[in-house]
């Protein structure tokens, strides 16, 4: 089992780091990132402590890690939306000291406006950056048929599947070809066959823009499937525990078909050989005994 910190390093086979992909302004660096949040008794809760992991541009890097480890929290710190207790989080070399410039954040809610049809949903991004309306709206009409949307335009949040309701998230997202994507576990809430599908065409979409993508999820199928690089956390307080590096070339295809691969097993295996002692150390927590 790898220790805290240890990297189990192996090439990457195809990597969105290549060429014109290889943004520096979309290199994310973490350095000693500790957060500390006071409790409603006064107490000092420690949620994230000593945390580095560097996502080079362009890449796909996925977390892991037990429930209440802190992988949303690191998020919000990325992202400018929260700020760290100790250490720095610097994208493109400068320390995130407000709203980060260039990212699109992808909730595990929809987080769609319900009074606004999917078009609306879709171009709001482009209007708020003083884009013309209509070349908005032509953006968007082009990204909902690029999702499997074209033809849903007019429809209401409410009217659609949860599956296609990622869809108008995700066009949402991408729309605005931000520098980087962070996903909060986007398709947690999907059974398990419209997450197959969501995943394989997050990947389509990705290769056409490669941004940097900072995916957190508790499903370690679906963090090896899609990632260039999965970091491991620790339970409460969340450390990096091992960072692996995924050699399963790319383009991947269908991610339903990527999981019978031997190397795919093989991975998957050696990060829950790695993630197993935390969830059961959080768990045991939760359920009341001594971690």
């Amino acid at each position: 089992m790898a220790s805290r910190n240890d990297v189990a390093k192996s090439p990457i086979t195809g990597t969105a780091t290549a060429g014109a992909a290889a943004r520096e302004d979309a290199r994310i660096e973490i350095s000693g990132l500790t957060k500390r949040f006071l409790t409603p008794a006064g107490e000092v809760f420690t949620a994230l402590q000593d945390v580095s992991f560097t996502v080079e541009p362009g890449q796909f890097c996925a977390v892991v890690g037990p429930t209440g480890c802190g992988k949303s929290t690191t998020l919000g710190m990325v992202s400018g939306l929260d700020r760290p207790s100790e250490g720095s989080v610097k994208v493109g070399g400068r320390e995130v000291d407000g709203i980060t410039d260039g990212v699109s954040f992808m909730f595990q809610a929809d987080a769609l406006l319900p009074w606004k049809t999917v078009l609306g949903n879709v171009l709001m991004g482009p209007v708020f950056r003083g884009v013309p309306k209509q070349q908005a709206q032509a953006s968007a009409r082009d990204w909902l048929r690029r999702v499997g949307l074209a033809g849903f335009e007019d429809r209401y949040p409410h009217q659609l599947s949860g599956g296609m309701r990622k869809r108008v998230a995700m066009a949402a997202a991408l729309i605005n070809e931000p520098k980087i994507l962070i996903m909060d576990e986007p398709f947690g809430a999907l059974d398990v066959q419209t997450k197959a599908i969501m995943s394989t065409e997050l990947l389509t979409l990705w290769e056409q823009i490669r941004p940097t993508v900072v995916f957190i999820t508790h499903d370690l199928d679906e963090a090896v499937a899609l990632a260039d690089r999965v970091v491991v956390m620790t339970s409460s307080p969340g450390s990096v525990k091992a960072v692996f590096d995924i050699d399963l070339p790319r383009p991947r295809g269908s991610v339903q078909e990527i999981r019978f691969q031997p190397r795919f097993i093989e991975l998957q295996h050696q990060i829950w050989d790695t993630l197993r002692e935390e969830v059961e150390r959080a768990y045991a927590r939760t359920a009341g005994g001594k971690a």
